[in-house]
């Protein structure tokens, strides 16, 4: 939309999100403000333990280094090599550029051999939010970057009728995506538990070294991962959790939401309540 002012383009994005979802037809004499109605979302001066989380928050370890990680969600305790190899590289990573590097160079997770890409990441590192997926699928392997396939269009959609984007110059407009796995699971199944325990002390060393405001969790894999829960996504969106005194938001998938079009209501009212967190914390 080349000319046109940031705000018309912001109303143009939400309305052909409104429509996508259904919303065809104008229903009511007066236009009402959905931002107005999100006023008291379910969001904590600082955000709370999810169910299934004890209510000293996701540091089950509080005393372990960067990098380091707990039992995965659902593991049978004990870690393999692998892991541990990937724990003492993972918090040996003194920034971004470094951690990338040692992710291209891990051959412990067997995923990587399959796979056209490594994908670490896309968007503004600067960001206030921080936005997790599960792993890349066909279009993202390809591509080297996340969400770049139908489902991340629709995220880029979905954000940008917030005014949030992943091309974002300003940090205060813009996002940060990854995903649990940096490596296409076959037929794009969903990350094994293995194969998340293994690569999450990269990806908890990637939070810390990005130091998000909030993040935001898309999907089921991703919310186990970072909030450690075994609540399915559609119980748990919309609830804020905490990853080491950071919000985080559980939101369903934009995968999910392709198939089944009539949770994009949910979505939209996710949506808002980050908006919300977001003006009420200073961006």
């Amino acid at each position: 939309m080349t000319g046109v002012p940031s705000s018309v383009a912001a109303d143009l994005a939400a309305l052909a999100w409104q429509v996508e979802a259904g919303a065809d037809e104008a229903i009511g004499e007066v236009p009402v403000n959905r931002f107005d109605a999100a006023e008291q979302p379910a969001r904590p001066a600082r955000a709370v333990a999810v169910a299934g989380r004890p209510k000293s928050g996701p540091k089950s370890a509080p005393e372990a280094a960067p990098g380091t990680a707990a039992a995965p969600p659902g593991g049978e305790g004990g870690a393999t090599a692998a892991e541990a190899d990937a724990r003492m590289i993972a918090a040996g990573c003194a920034d971004l550029a470094a951690l990338r590097a040692a992710i291209e160079a891990f051959d412990g997770c067997p995923l990587k051999v399959a796979s056209k890409s490594t994908v670490f990441a896309d968007g503004n590192p600067a960001a206030r939010v921080m936005i997790v997926g599960e792993a890349p699928g066909r279009d993202e392997d390809m591509a080297g970057l996340p969400f770049v396939g139908r489902s991340g269009r629709l995220l880029d959609r979905m954000f940008e009728t917030i005014g949030l984007s992943r091309r974002a110059e300003a940090a205060e407009e813009a996002v940060y995506i990854t995903n649990v796995l940096p490596w296409r699971p076959p037929e794009n199944r969903d990350p094994a538990g293995a194969e998340s325990a293994m690569m999450m002390p990269f990806l908890f060393r990637h939070i810390e070294l990005k130091a998000p405001k909030v993040i935001v969790v898309m999907g089921n894999p991703a919310a186990r991962t970072v909030l450690g829960t075994t609540t399915g996504i559609t119980r748990l969106r919309g609830q804020w959790g905490d990853w080491h005194g950071v919000p985080v938001l559980p939101m369903l998938h934009p995968a999910y939401l392709l198939r089944n079009g009539i949770a994009k209501r949910e979505a939209w009212a996710d949506l808002l309540t980050l908006r919300v967190w977001l003006d009420e914390n200073g961006g």
